[in-house]
């Protein structure tokens, strides 16, 4: 897999990438050591230097940056996280899969939260300017879009079940992300006090 093209196809013309990524050979270890690690590390990176180089104005207040020891800690520990969640998430996914008459394995399902992600990881790099940064939301929801369309190729889900599994994995996933932005939020508070 060609990480570039992946990123240009299933961002650009997903209905055509969906069945290419249901047929390709994967496993765990490939899709992280070729997709996820690089990809997920985007919005790590960027908001750290975003936030430690650039910072934020507050009005009425001044400007806000991170200091460099909490913006590493931040970053080693949400990176982390964010690891550790997209794969928590294909887990769930993958165990919804038989009440929605879907199919497919932890691969499969992996493959569908790893590159429905694509959108928000690139995103990303807007959290460079920390003020940009909402605008990744923008880029999350394209990648509803693309779970949605994903779905029936991917874990073989008939039609009328795409809707309904697609609403409950978002659940799961927005949980997931709320999580692991407390536990990470809380170990970015203490590395403050700690540095």
């Amino acid at each position: 897999m060609n990480l570039q093209s992946r990123v240009i196809n299933i961002v650009s013309k997903p209905k055509q990438e969906w069945p290419v990524i249901a047929s390709e050979a994967a496993d765990v270890a490939s899709l992280y050591k070729e997709y996820i690690v690089p990809l997920s590390a985007i919005p790590a990176v960027c908001s750290f230097l975003g936030m430690t180089l650039i910072g934020v104005t507050i009005p009425f207040v001044g400007q806000f940056r991170t200091p460099i020891a909490s913006g590493l800690a931040g970053l080693v520990v949400g990176y982390v996280l964010s690891l550790v969640g997209v794969f928590l998430a294909a887990f769930i996914v993958d165990k919804l899969a038989p009440n929605f008459q879907s199919s497919g394995g932890i691969v499969q399902a992996l493959k569908m939260v790893a590159f429905a992600s694509t959108p928000a990881w690139v995103a990303g790099v807007l959290q460079l300017i920390p003020l940009l940064g909402a605008l990744v939301w923008l880029a999350v929801l394209y990648g509803l879009y693309l779970f949605y369309l994903g779905l029936p190729s991917v874990m073989k889900t008939p039609p009328d079940k795409v809707i309904a599994y697609m609403v409950v994995s978002a659940i799961v996933v927005i949980v997931i992300s709320i999580v692991t932005a407390g536990i990470s939020g809380v170990f970015l508070g203490v590395s403050r006090f700690a540095f």
